[in-house]
């Protein structure tokens, strides 16, 4: 079920969450390891639970799953067993479930917002290689490849029900026909695609947006389609350009603006004013907002309430 659409038929944005590394390290745990956050879900899952709540507390529609880092391969780098690794994979959709589930029961369908939904985060190929190239867009990898890498993560993950898979962070629209050959095996699933980008017309791998959006315009089961870990000053150029090959949803979760080294896993400059852009993007065409990497709860807040001015402005 697009659960999107549906949504988005009765409330004028919907607001997703902000970054969940970035919080989780603001709140004491170690990130820096090849599984970033995906460490927390064997480490500190109550803290995973506490991050999705506090999001959904902040005003978010959606909260996405820790999985972006989430790999097989990668949890039995750090012993596991492929049965446990599975099972960690599963846990990340069931955290966000929970979290979801008790919020919504004390909020008493809180008047102004839908039920809010749960996004289980499909991570590129480069966050698995823990180099950055996420950021880049050189991988060696064929698109039959990048197909097998990610088909388990996302059987498994479409086998937990999320409401949706959030398929993000792309840099080459080669990585999202590959998802989107995995995705046909379930036909039950819907998702957003959404790519990092490196100006205001053109993914991080160099693949103009446009085209991304006129392929993807074509898929049923592309629910929105969009941008995150982008600098927030090319996010409204790069809206125009989607808005100009299709009808679907966009979705956009900027960074903060500052640079990512993938040696030192450190971020470096200075933050952009996140609120400063959120009407832009709207008014560019922007139906979903949230945060990337760096934004934090306050952020998603002010993307609330800018949705609960537009519903009684």
């Amino acid at each position: 079920m697009n659960t999107i659409a549906r949504d988005l038929a009765d409330y004028p944005l919907l607001v997703l969450d902000g970054a969940f590394g970035t919080e989780l390290a603001r709140r004491g745990f170690d990130t820096n390891d090849a599984l970033w956050s995906a460490k927390a879900l064997f480490e500190k899952p109550e803290l995973v639970e506490a991050v999705h709540r506090d999001y959904y507390e902040a005003g978010a529609d959606v909260s996405t799953s820790a999985s972006y880092q989430a790999t097989i391969e990668g949890f039995e780098k750090k012993g596991f067993s492929r049965d446990q690794a599975k099972e960690l994979i599963t846990r990340s959709v069931r955290l966000v479930q929970r979290a979801r589930d008790a919020f919504w029961q004390q909020a008493a369908k809180r008047p102004g917002r839908p039920q809010p939904l749960v996004a289980a985060s499909v991570g590129p190929y480069g966050a698995y290689l823990a180099d950055g190239s996420e950021y880049r867009g050189d991988y060696k990898a064929s698109r039959a490849e990048l197909a097998d890498f990610h088909a388990e993560r996302l059987a498994l993950l479409c086998g937990a029900q999320p409401d949706l898979l959030a398929c993000e962070t792309l840099p080459l629209l080669d990585e999202a026909r590959a998802i989107l050959t995995d995705l046909r095996r379930h036909p039950e699933a819907a998702a957003w695609i959404s790519f990092s980008c490196r100006d205001d017309a053109h993914t991080c791998g160099g693949d103009a947006i446009a085209d991304c959006a006129r392929l993807l315009d074509k898929e049923p089961q592309v629910a929105a389609i969009g941008v995150n870990c982008t600098a927030p000053r090319h996010v409204a150029g790069l809206i125009r350009q989607i808005r100009q090959h299709t009808a679907k949803p966009i979705v956009v979760y900027p960074n903060t603006g500052e640079t990512y080294d993938a040696v030192t896993k450190t971020w470096h400059g200075s933050p952009t004013p996140y609120g400063d852009f959120v009407r832009a993007w709207y008014a560019a065409g922007a139906r979903l907002i949230g945060g990337c990497c760096r934004t934090t709860p306050d952020d998603i807040r002010g993307i609330a309430a800018f949705r609960a001015e537009l519903q009684h402005g």
